[in-house]
């Protein structure tokens, strides 16, 4: 096996969300968020919830104990609006900013980078009845939440990420309902979602800059190379109209201030006078989440008229996702080649498997280990053919909530016993502790 080494200074760790793992619904002043409504509608698949998930609220000190172990050197956590703003605006509560600060000094004291997300999914239920995604009005709100943590924690947190997965919330929350807030307003839905994001991020990266100085501001986007099933024209079509809801509107906006062309006559009224000067920043760090390529076909009377093709791939993880890592690599050389090579990371990627705990209380992951190994060695051959690639986080930390499938999936390099909420590192956590402390990965 050839070994890839990596530079000083790359960025080595791995990401959570708030609402995945923190627990603790009602603690503190926390205000209730769209998929506190959702669960409580019963629409988690497994029937769970994430009012306790992993109780990172409570044990916070001993995640950040693994994270220092592992030799992880940056760690990307969101904060939770309903914490900050139980109404979504209005009166702080002060107990929410509370936390965070002891959780970014843990973390500054342990070695480590913090990398905060302003929104990883938790709308705040009372914006959500006002129209939530749907609506411009969420502009307004969406920054001055942004003001409010920055000017509590940007003295010691230099990384500020806006959005978390944009289109995920758009086509999962508003088109499909498999997501919280769970509409089902179709492609109209989805785009209004998408834009309304990117105009509320553009005014919170405006608002953070006006007010601090020397960040590193940027967002998080799942990415994915799109292509068609076979060479059918109906289906090459079809992989360009999905390539531009699910990458470019929220890639493009940020990047450029454009709107895909292909998708006008699905977006009428939408985008106004003035709308992609709002939307375009010149971001400082892009965070990309891969988990694998799309492949799409034709299919009258889905969404945009697309459907899943054969994705003609022999490995798959327990979400039934295509494993892809050649896709990585592209993506990373597509950002060199067509985008101005950008500073970019690795924000997620991972997989959830099976786990089996063992007699001897030991996971032995090898599908995720070999999962992480092939996708870190995709970005090193990328480093090396010249993209500008800033660091590689994994997804995720801990075993969590898994939206839609509840506590049945997953995705942890170290595994959480919901019963005793037992912490227990996995191989892989072992793998890519290895990885992170010596820089070098045998592909």
């Amino acid at each position: 096996m050839a070994a890839i080494t990596f530079p000083p200074g790359f960025l080595w760790g791995a990401s959570t969300a708030a609402y995945q793992i923190e627990g603790a619904i009602h603690a503190d002043g926390r205000g209730p968020c769209v998929w506190d409504t959702y669960t409580a509608a019963g629409r988690i698949q497994d029937g769970s919830s994430a009012a306790v998930a992993c109780d990172h609220y409570h044990r916070w000190p001993e995640d950040v104990a693994l994270l220092k172990d592992a030799g992880f050197n940056a760690y990307r956590f969101s904060i939770a609006w309903p914490r900050i703003l139980p109404t979504g605006t209005g009166a702080v509560n002060a107990a929410g900013l509370d936390f965070y600060d002891r959780l970014v000094d843990a973390v500054l004291e342990a070695g480590i980078r913090p990398m905060a997300c302003l929104y990883h999914w938790d709308l705040p239920q009372p914006l959500e009845d006002r129209g939530g995604w749907q609506s411009r009005e969420i502009v307004g709100p969406f920054a001055d939440y942004a003001r409010i943590v920055t000017a509590r924690l940007a003295d010691r947190v230099k990384d500020w990420m806006m959005l978390n997965e944009p289109n995920v919330v758009a086509t999962h929350g508003y088109g499909t309902g498999e997501h919280a807030p769970g509409h089902q307003f179709g492609e109209a839905g989805i785009l209004k979602a998408l834009h309304h994001q990117n105009l509320a991020q553009g005014a919170a990266l405006r608002a953070i800059a006006a007010e601090h100085s020397g960040l590193t501001l940027g967002t998080v986007i799942n990415l994915q190379p799109c292509r068609a099933e076979d060479d059918k024209p109906e289906n090459a079509a079809a992989a360009v109209r999905w390539d531009a809801v699910w990458n470019r509107v929220a890639l493009d906006g940020v990047l450029k201030g454009e709107f895909p062309a292909v998708l006008a006559p699905y977006a009428e009224g939408i985008v106004q006078p003035g709308d992609l000067e709002a939307v375009r920043y010149p971001i400082d760090l892009l965070g990309i989440n891969y988990y694998s390529r799309m492949t799409m076909k034709h299919e009258a009377g889905r969404l945009f008229d697309v459907w899943w093709g054969d994705a003609h791939c022999d490995r798959w993880t327990a979400m039934a996702w295509p494993v892809q890592p050649d896709g990585l690599y592209d993506l990373l050389a597509h950002f060199r080649d067509d985008y101005g090579n950008p500073a970019v990371f690795v924000a997620e990627n991972g997989a959830a498997y099976d786990d089996v705990v063992e007699a001897d209380g030991r996971i032995h992951d090898a599908e995720r280990v070999a999962f992480l190994r092939d996708h870190v060695a995709a970005v090193g051959r990328a480093l090396a053919d010249g993209c500008n690639v800033k660091g590689y986080l994994c997804w995720s930390l801990l075993d969590n909530f898994e939206w839609g499938f509840g506590l049945s999936k997953r995705f942890g390099i170290v595994r959480v016993d919901y019963d005793t909420l037992a912490r227990t590192p996995k191989d892989s956590y072992r793998f890519l502790s290895t990885v992170a402390k010596s820089g070098v990965v045998e592909a």
